[in-house]
Parts: C-alpha cells; sequence; structure tokens
C-alpha cells in the first residue's frame, strides 16, 4: 500500500450463539443474522460453507477492484467466483485445498484474465488471511 493511503473500516467481529437444543445462531455487530444449520442434507449455510462463501465474495470484490486498479473497469461486465475445497481425512480437520473458479464477464483475453484473477488473489483480505500465519488469541469469559 502506497505511503498516506487509507484502509477503509467498518464495525467488525461475529458472535455464535447455541442453547442445550437447537442450532447455532450468528449474528454482526453490524445487525446482520444467520442461523447454522448442522444436518448433512440441510439447505443452508453451516461453518464450512462460510469460510468458503468469505473467500468466494472477498476474490469477487477484489476481481472488481483489480479492474478498476488496472484500468480495465469499463471493460469489466462481472464475475463469478466458485470455492469448494477438501477436508482432511483425519484430526485435526481442517480444509487442506480449497478449490477456486473466477469467470470474468467482459472483453477480456486470456492473459488479462489471468492477471486479474492473480491480482484479485493478492488484493483479498480473506484469502491473504488463508495463505498467512494469522494468531488466535483466545480470551474465557468469567
Amino acid at each position: 500500500m502506497a505511503d498516506g493511503a487509507k484502509v477503509k473500516s467498518r464495525p467488525v467481529g461475529a458472535a455464535a450463539k447455541l442453547g442445550r437444543l437447537g442450532r447455532p445462531a450468528i449474528s454482526t455487530v453490524t445487525g446482520g443474522a444467520l442461523e447454522i444449520v448442522t444436518g448433512v442434507s440441510e439447505r443452508g449455510f453451516n461453518p464450512i460453507d462460510l469460510l468458503y462463501s468469505s473467500l468466494a465474495a472477498c476474490l469477487a470484490l477484489s476481481a472488481r477492484i483489480a479492474a478498476s486498479q488496472m484500468g480495465l473497469l469499463d471493460r469489466f461486465e462481472g464475475v463469478v467466483v466458485e470455492v469448494s475445497g477438501e477436508k482432511s481425512a483425519a484430526e485435526p480437520y481442517r480444509i487442506i485445498r480449497f478449490d477456486i473458479k473466477v469467470e470474468f464477464a467482459g472483453d477480456f483475453d486470456d492473459a488479462t484474465r489471468t492477471a486479474l484473477a492473480h491480482a484479485a488473489e493478492d488484493i483479498c483480505t480473506v484469502s491473504n488471511t488463508l495463505k498467512g500465519d494469522a494468531e488466535f488469541v483466545l480470551s474465557i469469559a468469567d
């Protein structure tokens, strides 16, 4: 980031509330709410879906930012980002691979689509975090 550039920020954070029975309910500090599904065949979001969704949304937004930064926004008609992956078969359970498909709508050649996708990956806070070594600070409430 260039010297003097400002990072836009907004309140962030989420909480999950779960009782003895029922599903987890997630809320954000900005007022968002979502109920999490737990059954394998239930429609809706489970925690892994949210992880994939966060990466997909961040990459899509970052692709538009990349197009703007590269002077290509006038040709950018849209983008679809699909994310799935592979979960480990043994503990500790984790996602061991992210499969990401990026499809651009607009007048771009192969080299430009590739450059846009890689630029989006570099811009995206979620992809940068997942590739990094974020610190976890756990506290236990009284």
